[in-house]
């Protein structure tokens, strides 16, 4: 505390060094295993709706706020459900409980925040959200039986609630804790399908890779290393994709993707990857996957975003596609370009979704992942030949009259010169 005397100030020199110790004392070294993070308030500010959960609290960064309590009962009655299924229901509880706890210290160091709960609350909120997870997982594959007053699959807005709420990175549980409460509550032959698929197939339309689904399931769900629902949808986005190139120089960024038509550019929906990054340009064309937008997809890219720009782990390989979308759609007319061609499968207003990339990764920082194909796109765009033909198309061949009206005028041209050449010559 600093004292005045006269015109001096003392300073209370031990007090000072005491709390600076204190401040330093602390481990301020991020634990190996943090994976789950508070979204940075710079990120939030943008949309907070897309970093809050509407119904369901999933891990205990959200547990007991008032909003999200009603909700409880029905992760109670889903708990109740798994229990009574169980080959010993009278001591499967105890086993879970005993299971989680001696991983609750590991647990806890998958969140980079403090957690306000004691090892016994802590340890009662993973089982319980973690066993609901579990279950609904298993009721949205049929896997167990669906009760006629279920509270979830009867009601559509509870759906609706979950495909929002259980893709935030600040409501998660770490995955090693959803694997050690799924192997223990197997009980029956059907039992052999992977957690991760049992949530791919719950989230599904959720999911960036929706547009890869059908090949993901059949040929790549043995995903190594998963750290929660949130990290098992980037893997998805990502697989296959090489690691980081070299990359010299500063940006280049793609024109709008009506202006790389007006250079002679074609688009092509992308059917080899499984993944939606892996764009490509070969011969004048540009093959992307096929990406799904609808209500939930902003929500979604934003918490992958927030999640590669906390995790040292994460290259921004999704914060990399947001820029490279957002240079190619600008306006309406850009975003019809990408569904005419099968690559953007658009749920929401046009207008809508042309904005849905522009603010996306502000205040992020991007170590650019497609530098390499936009410097081959724009080389390919100041070439002559292709700003001539695709002005010759968008201009003379853009529709079948003005097709048939420049044939007409050809011909007519030719017919007059051919009357000129013969006036001279006889």
């Amino acid at each position: 505390m600093a004292v005045n005397e006269g015109d001096s100030i003392r300073i209370d020199i031990d007090r000072l060094v005491s709390s600076i110790e204190d401040m330093v004392s602390h481990d301020l070294i991020m634990p190996a295993k943090c994976c789950i993070f508070k979204t940075p308030a710079i990120l939030y500010r943008h949309n907070e709706k897309a970093f809050i959960p509407d119904a369901f609290s999933i891990g205990p960064l959200h547990h007991g706020r008032p909003n999200l309590k009603a909700t409880e009962n029905i992760k109670a009655k889903y708990l109740q459900g798994l229990i009574s299924r169980s080959y010993s229901p009278h001591t499967i509880l105890r086993t879970l409980i005993i299971s989680i706890t001696e991983v609750e210290k590991d647990a806890r160091e998958c969140y980079a925040e403090a957690i306000d709960y004691n090892p016994e609350e802590f340890v009662k909120i993973l089982v319980i959200d973690g066993c609901f997870l579990i279950e609904l997982f298993r009721k949205k594959a049929y896997l167990v039986a669906r009760e006629e007053d279920d509270p979830i699959f009867t009601q559509s807005c509870m759906i609706q609630f979950l495909n929002h709420d259980l893709i935030l990175l600040e409501n998660q549980v770490p995955w090693m804790v959803l694997e050690i409460l799924f192997n223990l509550t197997k009980h029956s032959n059907r039992d052999f399908i992977p957690l991760s698929l049992l949530a791919v197939n719950f989230l599904s339309i959720t999911l960036l890779s929706y547009g890869m689904q059908p090949q993901l399931m059949q040929t790549n769900m043995n995903i190594q290393g998963i750290e929660h629902i949130v990290d098992l949808d980037r893997k998805l986005s990502t697989l296959s994709i090489e690691d980081k190139e070299e990359r010299i120089g500063g940006w280049e960024l793609l024109p709008s993707a009506t202006s790389l038509v007006e250079a002679g550019i074609k688009f092509k929906r992308g059917t080899s990857s499984e993944n939606i990054l892996d764009i490509k340009f070969i011969d004048g064309v540009l093959e992307i996957p096929p990406l799904v937008i609808h209500d939930v997809t902003e929500t979604a890219f934003r918490n992958l975003i927030s999640y590669e720009q906390c995790y040292p782990k994460c290259e921004a390989k999704i914060t990399s596609y947001a820029v490279l979308l957002d240079s190619l759609i600008n306006t309406a007319k850009d975003m019809d370009i990408l569904c005419e061609n099968k690559i953007i499968e658009n749920w929401l207003n046009p207008e809508d979704a042309a904005q849905l990339f522009n603010k996306l990764y502000l205040d992020t920082y991007v170590d650019y992942c497609y530098t390499d194909l936009c410097r081959q796109v724009n080389s390919f765009c100041q070439r002559r030949w292709p700003r001539w033909r695709g002005a010759l198309v968008r201009n003379y061949f853009n529709t079948p009259w003005a097709i048939l009206s420049t044939l007409a005028a050809v011909i007519l041209l030719i017919l007059t010169m051919v009357q000129t050449w013969y006036s001279i010559t006889s």
